[in-house]
Protein backbone atom coordinates (compact mmCIF):
# COMPACT_ATOMS: atom_id res chain seq x y z
CA UNK A 1 0.00 0.00 0.00
CA UNK A 2 1.48 3.43 -0.94
CA UNK A 3 1.44 6.17 1.88
CA UNK A 4 0.37 9.41 -0.05
CA UNK A 5 0.50 11.06 3.47
CA UNK A 6 2.71 14.14 2.72
CA UNK A 7 1.12 17.17 3.59
CA UNK A 8 3.58 19.57 1.75
CA UNK A 9 4.45 17.08 -1.28
CA UNK A 10 7.47 18.03 -2.96
CA UNK A 11 8.84 17.24 -6.75
CA UNK A 12 11.98 15.50 -6.91
CA UNK A 13 14.31 17.23 -9.90
CA UNK A 14 12.88 15.50 -12.85
CA UNK A 15 12.54 16.20 -16.62
CA UNK A 16 9.65 17.36 -17.89
CA UNK A 17 8.26 17.72 -21.64
CA UNK A 18 5.57 19.46 -23.57
CA UNK A 19 4.40 16.76 -26.27
CA UNK A 20 0.93 15.55 -27.90
CA UNK A 21 -0.64 12.09 -27.69
CA UNK A 22 -3.57 10.83 -29.59
CA UNK A 23 -4.05 13.90 -30.73
CA UNK A 24 -4.32 15.55 -26.84
CA UNK A 25 -1.71 17.79 -24.87
CA UNK A 26 0.46 16.10 -22.72
CA UNK A 27 3.23 16.23 -20.26
CA UNK A 28 5.58 13.72 -20.11
CA UNK A 29 7.71 13.24 -16.94
CA UNK A 30 10.82 11.55 -16.67
CA UNK A 31 13.03 10.74 -14.12
CA UNK A 32 17.13 11.17 -14.72
CA UNK A 33 18.13 8.63 -11.87
CA UNK A 34 15.68 6.08 -13.17
CA UNK A 35 14.38 5.19 -9.70
CA UNK A 36 11.04 3.02 -10.54
CA UNK A 37 12.29 3.25 -14.73
CA UNK A 38 8.82 4.44 -15.54
CA UNK A 39 7.82 7.78 -17.69
CA UNK A 40 4.35 9.25 -16.31
CA UNK A 41 2.23 10.67 -18.74
CA UNK A 42 -0.32 13.59 -17.39
CA UNK A 43 -2.89 16.27 -18.88
CA UNK A 44 -1.16 19.76 -19.84
CA UNK A 45 -3.61 21.15 -17.43
CA UNK A 46 -1.88 19.68 -14.39
CA UNK A 47 1.43 21.68 -14.92
CA UNK A 48 0.52 24.27 -12.52
CA UNK A 49 -0.29 21.46 -9.82
CA UNK A 50 3.47 20.26 -10.67
CA UNK A 51 5.01 23.57 -10.54
CA UNK A 52 3.32 24.33 -6.91
CA UNK A 53 5.27 21.14 -5.83
CA UNK A 54 7.81 23.08 -3.90
CA UNK A 55 7.23 21.56 -0.18
CA UNK A 56 5.94 24.60 1.18
CA UNK A 57 2.30 24.35 0.33
CA UNK A 58 -0.42 21.89 1.07
CA UNK A 59 -2.73 20.05 -1.40
CA UNK A 60 -5.60 22.52 -0.44
CA UNK A 61 -3.21 25.58 -0.70
CA UNK A 62 -2.52 23.87 -4.70
CA UNK A 63 -6.17 24.20 -5.59
CA UNK A 64 -6.99 27.74 -4.67
CA UNK A 65 -3.46 28.78 -6.16
CA UNK A 66 -4.71 27.17 -9.22
CA UNK A 67 -7.90 28.74 -9.05
CA UNK A 68 -6.60 32.35 -8.18
CA UNK A 69 -3.92 32.49 -10.63
CA UNK A 70 -5.08 30.04 -13.54
CA UNK A 71 -8.47 29.53 -13.58
CA UNK A 72 -8.49 25.84 -13.12
CA UNK A 73 -10.24 23.97 -11.27
CA UNK A 74 -8.71 20.87 -9.53
CA UNK A 75 -10.76 18.91 -7.77
CA UNK A 76 -9.74 17.07 -4.23
CA UNK A 77 -9.89 13.56 -5.77
CA UNK A 78 -7.67 14.43 -8.94
CA UNK A 79 -4.64 16.40 -6.68
CA UNK A 80 -4.47 13.26 -4.62
CA UNK A 81 -4.90 10.51 -7.92
CA UNK A 82 -1.58 13.18 -9.19
CA UNK A 83 -0.22 12.33 -5.85
CA UNK A 84 -0.36 8.75 -5.32
CA UNK A 85 1.39 8.56 -9.13
CA UNK A 86 4.05 10.37 -8.28
CA UNK A 87 4.54 8.58 -5.04
CA UNK A 88 4.36 5.08 -6.80
CA UNK A 89 7.28 6.07 -8.90
CA UNK A 90 9.27 7.97 -6.59
CA UNK A 91 9.31 11.16 -8.28
CA UNK A 92 8.80 12.90 -4.76
CA UNK A 93 11.24 13.98 -1.98
CA UNK A 94 10.18 11.63 0.50
CA UNK A 95 11.36 8.35 2.24
CA UNK A 96 10.15 5.99 -0.29
CA UNK A 97 12.47 7.38 -3.18
CA UNK A 98 15.11 8.13 -0.79
CA UNK A 99 14.92 4.32 -0.14
CA UNK A 100 14.75 3.54 -4.13
CA UNK A 101 17.73 5.99 -4.63
CA UNK A 102 19.65 3.88 -2.06
CA UNK A 103 18.65 0.83 -4.42
CA UNK A 104 19.39 1.57 -7.39
CA UNK A 105 22.77 3.03 -6.32
CA UNK A 106 23.70 0.08 -4.74
CA UNK A 107 22.76 -2.50 -7.61
CA UNK A 108 24.81 0.04 -10.26
CA UNK A 109 27.99 -0.32 -7.79
CA UNK A 110 27.54 -3.84 -7.17
CA UNK A 111 27.26 -4.52 -11.24
CA UNK A 112 30.35 -5.85 -13.11
CA UNK A 113 30.12 -2.68 -15.22
CA UNK A 114 28.02 0.45 -16.46
CA UNK A 115 25.48 -1.03 -19.28
CA UNK A 116 25.35 0.74 -22.51
CA UNK A 117 22.12 2.27 -21.65
CA UNK A 118 21.19 3.52 -25.26
CA UNK A 119 22.05 0.45 -26.81
CA UNK A 120 19.52 -1.44 -28.62
CA UNK A 121 17.66 2.04 -28.70
CA UNK A 122 19.40 4.45 -30.30
CA UNK A 123 22.20 2.77 -31.73
CA UNK A 124 22.88 -1.30 -32.92
CA UNK A 125 24.00 -3.49 -29.37
CA UNK A 126 25.20 -6.14 -31.94
CA UNK A 127 28.86 -5.00 -32.13
CA UNK A 128 29.12 -6.27 -35.79
CA UNK A 129 26.20 -4.51 -36.68
CA UNK A 130 27.23 -1.32 -35.03
CA UNK A 131 30.82 -1.51 -36.66
CA UNK A 132 28.92 -1.38 -40.10
CA UNK A 133 26.81 2.11 -39.04
CA UNK A 134 30.33 3.62 -37.96
CA UNK A 135 31.77 2.95 -40.60
CA UNK A 136 29.40 3.63 -43.27
CA UNK A 137 29.08 7.55 -41.52
CA UNK A 138 33.66 7.31 -42.05
CA UNK A 139 33.05 6.42 -45.56
CA UNK A 140 30.77 8.71 -46.08
CA UNK A 141 32.92 11.49 -44.63
CA UNK A 142 36.50 10.57 -46.70
CA UNK A 143 39.39 12.28 -45.36
CA UNK A 144 37.18 15.58 -45.08
CA UNK A 145 38.16 18.22 -42.56
CA UNK A 146 42.10 18.75 -42.62
CA UNK A 147 45.14 16.85 -41.94
CA UNK A 148 44.69 13.62 -39.82
CA UNK A 149 46.12 14.35 -36.35
CA UNK A 150 49.20 11.78 -35.35
CA UNK A 151 49.23 10.37 -31.91
CA UNK A 152 50.79 13.36 -30.44
CA UNK A 153 47.31 14.90 -30.43
CA UNK A 154 45.72 15.99 -26.89
CA UNK A 155 42.03 16.51 -27.27
CA UNK A 156 38.64 16.07 -28.83
CA UNK A 157 35.60 18.02 -28.82
CA UNK A 158 32.75 15.59 -29.98
CA UNK A 159 29.01 16.70 -29.92
CA UNK A 160 26.85 13.61 -28.08
CA UNK A 161 23.40 14.56 -29.67
CA UNK A 162 22.35 10.96 -31.58
CA UNK A 163 24.01 9.35 -34.27
CA UNK A 164 21.04 9.94 -36.64
CA UNK A 165 21.51 13.16 -36.76
CA UNK A 166 25.14 14.03 -35.64
CA UNK A 167 26.71 10.69 -37.20
CA UNK A 168 28.43 12.77 -39.82
CA UNK A 169 30.39 15.08 -37.92
CA UNK A 170 31.22 12.60 -35.51
CA UNK A 171 32.61 10.84 -38.13
CA UNK A 172 34.70 13.56 -39.00
CA UNK A 173 36.25 14.85 -35.85
CA UNK A 174 36.73 10.99 -35.34
CA UNK A 175 38.38 10.00 -38.31
CA UNK A 176 40.55 13.13 -37.18
CA UNK A 177 42.04 12.27 -33.95
CA UNK A 178 42.39 8.06 -35.05
CA UNK A 179 45.68 8.22 -34.13
CA UNK A 180 45.47 10.42 -31.21
CA UNK A 181 42.76 7.51 -30.04
CA UNK A 182 44.87 4.38 -30.77
CA UNK A 183 48.13 5.85 -29.00
CA UNK A 184 45.88 6.87 -26.17
CA UNK A 185 47.04 4.55 -22.80
CA UNK A 186 44.74 7.18 -20.98
CA UNK A 187 41.32 9.05 -21.96
CA UNK A 188 39.65 11.71 -19.85
CA UNK A 189 35.84 11.78 -20.58
CA UNK A 190 34.20 15.20 -19.71
CA UNK A 191 30.72 15.16 -20.74
CA UNK A 192 27.42 17.35 -19.90
CA UNK A 193 25.65 15.78 -17.26
CA UNK A 194 22.12 17.48 -18.55
CA UNK A 195 20.26 17.05 -15.50
CA UNK A 196 22.52 18.15 -12.51
CA UNK A 197 21.37 20.53 -10.12
CA UNK A 198 23.93 21.48 -7.53
CA UNK A 199 26.56 19.05 -8.57
CA UNK A 200 29.50 20.52 -10.62
CA UNK A 201 32.02 17.23 -11.20
CA UNK A 202 30.55 13.89 -10.83
CA UNK A 203 32.46 11.19 -10.51
CA UNK A 204 32.27 7.24 -10.66
CA UNK A 205 33.69 4.32 -9.97
CA UNK A 206 32.16 1.87 -12.45
CA UNK A 207 33.90 1.35 -15.59
CA UNK A 208 31.85 1.66 -19.27
CA UNK A 209 30.87 -0.89 -21.30
CA UNK A 210 30.41 -0.26 -25.13
CA UNK A 211 28.65 -3.27 -27.79
CA UNK A 212 32.70 -3.84 -28.20
CA UNK A 213 33.39 -4.85 -24.78
CA UNK A 214 34.81 -2.92 -21.94
CA UNK A 215 36.56 0.39 -21.11
CA UNK A 216 38.09 0.25 -17.14
CA UNK A 217 38.18 3.54 -15.10
CA UNK A 218 41.09 4.23 -13.47
CA UNK A 219 39.69 3.60 -10.32
CA UNK A 220 42.93 4.80 -8.39
CA UNK A 221 42.72 8.30 -10.15
CA UNK A 222 39.13 8.61 -9.26
CA UNK A 223 39.69 8.08 -5.69
CA UNK A 224 42.31 11.06 -6.14
CA UNK A 225 40.26 13.72 -7.56
CA UNK A 226 37.64 12.67 -4.79
CA UNK A 227 40.17 13.05 -2.08
CA UNK A 228 40.20 16.21 -3.68
CA UNK A 229 36.62 17.70 -4.07
CA UNK A 230 35.22 15.48 -1.36
CA UNK A 231 33.45 12.16 -1.55
CA UNK A 232 30.15 13.84 -1.07
CA UNK A 233 30.96 16.58 -3.91
CA UNK A 234 32.19 13.26 -5.97
CA UNK A 235 29.81 10.87 -5.56
CA UNK A 236 26.62 13.11 -4.60
CA UNK A 237 25.01 12.60 -8.36
CA UNK A 238 26.69 9.07 -9.02
CA UNK A 239 23.70 7.34 -10.28
CA UNK A 240 22.99 9.74 -12.87
CA UNK A 241 25.89 8.00 -14.75
CA UNK A 242 23.62 5.19 -15.65
CA UNK A 243 21.38 6.62 -17.51
CA UNK A 244 23.03 9.74 -18.57
CA UNK A 245 24.25 9.85 -22.53
CA UNK A 246 26.36 12.47 -22.84
CA UNK A 247 29.90 10.18 -21.87
CA UNK A 248 28.53 6.84 -23.34
CA UNK A 249 27.90 7.80 -27.02
CA UNK A 250 31.66 9.57 -27.31
CA UNK A 251 32.86 6.18 -25.57
CA UNK A 252 31.50 4.37 -28.00
CA UNK A 253 32.78 5.87 -30.71
CA UNK A 254 36.52 5.74 -28.85
CA UNK A 255 36.17 2.34 -28.92
CA UNK A 256 35.42 1.57 -32.10
CA UNK A 257 38.06 4.02 -33.48
CA UNK A 258 40.21 1.89 -31.03
CA UNK A 259 39.34 -1.54 -33.15
CA UNK A 260 37.43 -2.74 -29.72
CA UNK A 261 40.88 -2.41 -27.85
CA UNK A 262 40.18 -1.77 -23.96
CA UNK A 263 41.91 1.83 -22.84
CA UNK A 264 42.08 3.57 -18.99
CA UNK A 265 39.35 5.81 -18.79
CA UNK A 266 38.22 8.32 -16.83
CA UNK A 267 34.41 9.43 -17.02
CA UNK A 268 33.56 12.53 -15.47
CA UNK A 269 30.12 14.44 -15.65
CA UNK A 270 29.99 18.04 -15.54
CA UNK A 271 27.25 20.29 -14.03
CA UNK A 272 25.49 23.62 -14.75
CA UNK A 273 27.48 26.75 -14.91
CA UNK A 274 24.55 28.43 -14.64
CA UNK A 275 25.34 30.66 -11.44
CA UNK A 276 28.63 31.90 -12.75
CA UNK A 277 26.71 32.84 -16.19
CA UNK A 278 24.51 34.48 -14.27
CA UNK A 279 27.41 36.28 -12.47
CA UNK A 280 27.15 34.66 -8.82
CA UNK A 281 30.74 34.04 -9.44
CA UNK A 282 33.57 32.77 -11.56
CA UNK A 283 35.20 29.82 -12.62
CA UNK A 284 38.36 30.84 -12.79
CA UNK A 285 38.48 31.54 -9.43
CA UNK A 286 36.34 28.39 -8.10
CA UNK A 287 38.64 26.51 -5.71
CA UNK A 288 36.65 23.72 -5.84
CA UNK A 289 37.15 23.47 -9.79
CA UNK A 290 41.29 24.62 -9.03
CA UNK A 291 41.70 21.87 -7.35
CA UNK A 292 39.88 19.01 -9.40
CA UNK A 293 42.22 20.27 -12.08
CA UNK A 294 45.34 20.71 -9.85
CA UNK A 295 45.08 17.26 -9.09
CA UNK A 296 43.85 15.60 -12.56
CA UNK A 297 47.12 17.01 -13.94
CA UNK A 298 49.61 16.10 -12.15
CA UNK A 299 48.27 12.33 -11.26
CA UNK A 300 47.12 11.66 -15.10
CA UNK A 301 50.13 13.17 -16.73
CA UNK A 302 52.50 12.60 -13.69
CA UNK A 303 53.03 9.15 -14.65
CA UNK A 304 54.17 9.99 -18.37
CA UNK A 305 51.13 7.87 -20.09
CA UNK A 306 49.91 9.72 -23.20
CA UNK A 307 46.81 10.94 -22.16
CA UNK A 308 43.46 12.11 -24.91
CA UNK A 309 41.22 14.55 -23.21
CA UNK A 310 37.53 14.38 -24.79
CA UNK A 311 35.07 16.53 -24.50
CA UNK A 312 31.35 15.69 -25.05
CA UNK A 313 29.00 18.99 -25.94
CA UNK A 314 26.68 20.27 -28.73
CA UNK A 315 26.04 23.98 -29.16
CA UNK A 316 22.55 25.91 -29.60
CA UNK A 317 19.27 24.47 -28.56
CA UNK A 318 16.92 26.96 -30.20
CA UNK A 319 13.55 27.12 -31.42
CA UNK A 320 9.88 26.16 -30.23
CA UNK A 321 11.64 22.72 -28.57
CA UNK A 322 13.42 24.78 -26.31
CA UNK A 323 10.92 27.61 -25.20
CA UNK A 324 11.57 29.96 -28.03
CA UNK A 325 10.52 31.37 -31.19
CA UNK A 326 10.66 29.85 -34.66
CA UNK A 327 14.09 29.81 -36.17
CA UNK A 328 13.86 30.67 -40.04
CA UNK A 329 16.50 31.01 -42.55
CA UNK A 330 17.78 34.22 -41.24
CA UNK A 331 17.40 33.02 -37.91
CA UNK A 332 20.13 30.17 -38.97
CA UNK A 333 22.38 32.29 -40.39
CA UNK A 334 22.59 34.45 -36.85
CA UNK A 335 22.92 31.29 -35.39
CA UNK A 336 26.05 30.47 -37.65
CA UNK A 337 27.50 33.51 -36.70
CA UNK A 338 26.87 33.33 -32.95
CA UNK A 339 28.39 29.76 -32.67
CA UNK A 340 31.27 31.10 -34.71
CA UNK A 341 32.18 33.05 -31.99
CA UNK A 342 32.06 30.62 -29.55
CA UNK A 343 34.17 27.83 -32.27
CA UNK A 344 37.24 30.91 -32.65
CA UNK A 345 37.46 31.30 -28.78
CA UNK A 346 37.70 27.86 -28.53
CA UNK A 347 40.33 26.89 -31.35
CA UNK A 348 42.34 30.04 -29.78
CA UNK A 349 42.62 27.33 -26.75
CA UNK A 350 40.38 30.04 -24.50
CA UNK A 351 38.65 28.81 -21.28
CA UNK A 352 38.46 32.57 -20.61
CA UNK A 353 37.35 33.83 -23.66
CA UNK A 354 34.67 31.50 -24.35
CA UNK A 355 33.31 31.92 -21.12
CA UNK A 356 33.06 35.31 -21.66
CA UNK A 357 31.10 34.64 -25.13
CA UNK A 358 28.17 32.67 -22.96
CA UNK A 359 27.88 34.64 -20.25
CA UNK A 360 27.84 37.95 -22.05
CA UNK A 361 24.60 37.02 -23.96
CA UNK A 362 23.33 35.06 -20.72
CA UNK A 363 23.58 31.70 -23.16
CA UNK A 364 20.69 32.55 -24.83
CA UNK A 365 21.05 29.80 -27.28
CA UNK A 366 20.85 27.16 -24.45
CA UNK A 367 24.75 25.69 -25.52
CA UNK A 368 24.86 23.01 -23.31
CA UNK A 369 28.59 22.18 -23.86
CA UNK A 370 29.68 24.66 -21.72
CA UNK A 371 30.86 23.52 -18.69
CA UNK A 372 33.06 20.24 -20.40
CA UNK A 373 34.48 22.55 -23.38
CA UNK A 374 35.08 25.29 -20.24
CA UNK A 375 37.08 22.48 -18.72
CA UNK A 376 38.21 20.93 -20.79
CA UNK A 377 40.66 23.60 -22.37
CA UNK A 378 41.54 24.36 -18.28
CA UNK A 379 42.63 21.19 -18.21
CA UNK A 380 44.72 21.02 -21.72
CA UNK A 381 46.43 23.97 -20.92
CA UNK A 382 47.93 26.14 -24.02
CA UNK A 383 46.84 24.28 -27.12
CA UNK A 384 45.21 25.33 -30.37
CA UNK A 385 42.21 23.38 -31.94
CA UNK A 386 40.39 23.27 -35.59
CA UNK A 387 37.43 22.89 -36.46
CA UNK A 388 36.41 19.66 -38.74
CA UNK A 389 32.74 19.66 -38.90
CA UNK A 390 29.53 21.74 -37.97
CA UNK A 391 25.56 21.17 -38.17
CA UNK A 392 22.82 22.28 -37.70
CA UNK A 393 20.42 19.32 -36.81
CA UNK A 394 16.36 19.56 -36.87
CA UNK A 395 14.66 19.27 -33.44
CA UNK A 396 11.44 19.01 -34.22
CA UNK A 397 9.29 17.93 -36.64
CA UNK A 398 8.88 20.94 -38.51
CA UNK A 399 12.29 22.22 -38.48
CA UNK A 400 11.52 25.05 -36.86
CA UNK A 401 13.95 24.14 -33.85
CA UNK A 402 17.56 23.03 -34.23
CA UNK A 403 20.44 22.07 -32.45
CA UNK A 404 24.07 22.46 -33.63
CA UNK A 405 26.56 20.58 -33.18
CA UNK A 406 30.83 20.90 -33.68
CA UNK A 407 33.71 19.03 -33.70
CA UNK A 408 37.50 20.00 -33.23
CA UNK A 409 40.32 18.12 -32.15
CA UNK A 410 43.58 20.07 -30.28
CA UNK A 411 47.09 19.34 -31.32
Amino acid sequence: MISTNYPYPKLRPIDIQSTVQRGQPVLLLRDPLQLSGNYVVLPETLGPALAMLDGALALNDIRLGAMVSYGLVYPDELLQYLIEVLDENFMLENARAAAAHERGLTAYRTAPFRLPAMAGLSYPADPAELRRLFDGYLRQVNGAGGAVLNGAGRGVFSPHIDYHRGGPVYAAVWQQAAAMAQAAELVILLGTDHYSMNDRLTLTRQSYATPYGLLPTDTALVDALAEAIGPDAAFRGELRHRGEHSLELVATWLHHMRGGRPVALLPILTGSFADFIAGRGDPAGDAALAAFLATLRQRAWGQGRRVMVVASGDLAHVGPAFGGADVDAAGRVALRQADDELLQQLAAGSAAGFFAAIRRVEDRNNVCGVSPFYLALRLLGDVEGQVVAYDQCPADQRHTSLVSVCGMVFG
